[in-house]
């Protein structure tokens, strides 16, 4: 199938839109004889008049020339193995075209020593489907081909400046339509975090999935767990930090993917009709806190949302049978995270800061606080008060609460002494008077 070309009169796309450092890379490429295309979601995005949030670029150099030809280079992956350029402000991506499946090849203009001293497969698919490595190199064509959706295989061809469609890309994209490249049941199988990639650009680009692709999904959904845990937590932030959390959380419920993923969250869910309303909630605040883009969500705000009510819950059930509240939040944390990290494995440090946040939240509902000053310099306050603003800006609750915190961060501390609130200025110490040693009084003589 010859790919379709559309000049550069008839598409609107510009130089002016795309990040300089690209623009950079792709002219050394030029310059020295390579293929370079701007491919995957900045060409997509820059084709619905959005900005891109990265810029990736496909070539037929190999990585290590792509090391040779770029001193800000660093090689990564095991399953891709992928060229990241470290600029000033941002990371380019770089990687090598590649083919579908083995080829029976050698990798293009590399050296046979090179070659030789590789001793793992270049491509390597377990018992189920699933691919674990994917380094045969291949043709811009077959490069497109093995990419996930026809909306991500256009490319941007720096030469000309023309836009290259390999597929349907460009008529799916025009009809908003979301559909793989090639059979979804394959291509799911290949690689399940794909659907979960199925379910974030529907959500955040407001795209149909194809009816039978989304047959297909929900039936694979309980597959997703086959995928790496840590990969998964990495999903897990895109899906939810990119302003189209309640959307994605619909469709994540939906598929059947929510369950495999999030089993403890699921199980909460279902003890009443009021929790996926509150989860609702609190995932629509989150996707306006991203919306305003004056302080973006940081993960541990996101966590604290997305987890927070459960963990609640399961601690005040465990307050009821007596255990201190400290103590049952932890024993509640201890076991949510146990059973979540077998599928989405959190970072430790992360969630144990997330545990701290809800800790927190007694001492900031607490009227007055105590020691207010020395609360709000704790590491998290900004996050854990975020929390609590949420739940007095979707359900009203400690409206008053928050408004107490907000008069008093916006008020100027009276400052006592050592620079601290004068309600907190340690008390003056008195000074210790040294005793006189008297000297002994002369013999009589």
């Amino acid at each position: 199938m010859q790919p379709l070309i559309i000049p550069r009169k008839e598409h609107g796309i510009s130089r002016k839109q795309v990040s300089l450092n690209a623009l950079r890379t792709l002219y050394r490429l030029r310059d020295n004889g390579f293929i370079g295309y701007l491919v995957g979601g900045c060409v997509r995005d820059l084709l619905l008049g959005r900005t891109p949030k990265d810029f990736d670029i496909a070539t037929d150099a190999a990585p290590g020339q792509i090391k040779r030809l770029f001193r800000n280079c660093r090689l990564v992956g095991r399953r891709f193995r992928l060229a990241h350029l470290y600029f000033q402000d941002e990371i380019i991506e770089v990687s090598t075209f590649r083919a579908a499946a083995p080829a029976g090849e050698e990798e293009p203009d590399e050296t046979a020593a090179s070659a030789s001293r590789s001793r793992q497969p270049r491509h390597l698919v377990d018992e189920d489907g699933m691919v674990l490595r994917d380094n045969v190199f291949g043709t811009p064509g077959e490069d497109a081909l093995r990419r996930d959706f026809t909306v991500n295989a256009l490319a941007y061809n720096i030469a000309d400046f023309s836009l290259i469609d390999f597929t349907t890309g460009l008529s799916d994209l025009r009809q908003r339509l979301l559909r793989p490249i090639g059979d979804p049941l394959v291509r799911f199988t290949e690689d399940p975090v794909r659907m979960l990639r199925a379910v974030r650009f529907s959500a955040s680009h407001d795209l149909v999935i194809e009816p039978a692709t989304w047959e297909i999904l929900c039936e694979l959904a309980p597959t997703i767990s086959r995928a790496s845990p840590a990969r998964l937590y990495e999903e897990m932030q895109k899906l939810f930090l990119l302003g189209a959390a309640r959307p994605v959380f619909h469709l994540l419920l939906k598929s059947g993917l929510f369950a495999p993923l999030f089993p403890g969250l699921s199980r909460w869910l279902d003890e009443s009709d009021l929790n996926p309303a509150r989860l609702c909630e609190n995932l629509a605040w989150l996707d306006r806190r991203h919306g305003n883009g004056t302080s973006p969500p940081s993960p541990l705000l996101f966590l604290a949302l997305l987890f927070g009510p459960a963990l609640e819950a399961e601690t005040l059930v465990r307050q009821r049978d007596g255990i201190p509240r400290q103590q049952a939040l932890n024993a509640a944390y201890a076991a949510f995270m146990e059973e979540l990290c077998k599928t989405v494995q959190v970072p430790a440090r992360l969630g144990g800061r997330m545990r701290n946040l809800l800790a927190m939240q007694p001492s900031l509902h607490r009227m007055p606080p105590r020691r207010p000053a020395s609360l709000a310099a704790r590491p998290d306050f900004t996050d854990a008060l975020a929390y609590l603003r949420a739940g007095a800006e979707t359900r009203g609750e400690n409206r008053s609460v928050l408004g107490w915190w907000d008069d008093f961060l916006s008020a100027p501390p009276a400052v006592g002494s050592q620079g601290l609130p004068a309600d907190e200025a340690p008390p003056k110490r008195r000074r210790r008077r040294r005793r006189r040693h008297r000297r002994p009084a002369p013999a009589a003589v």
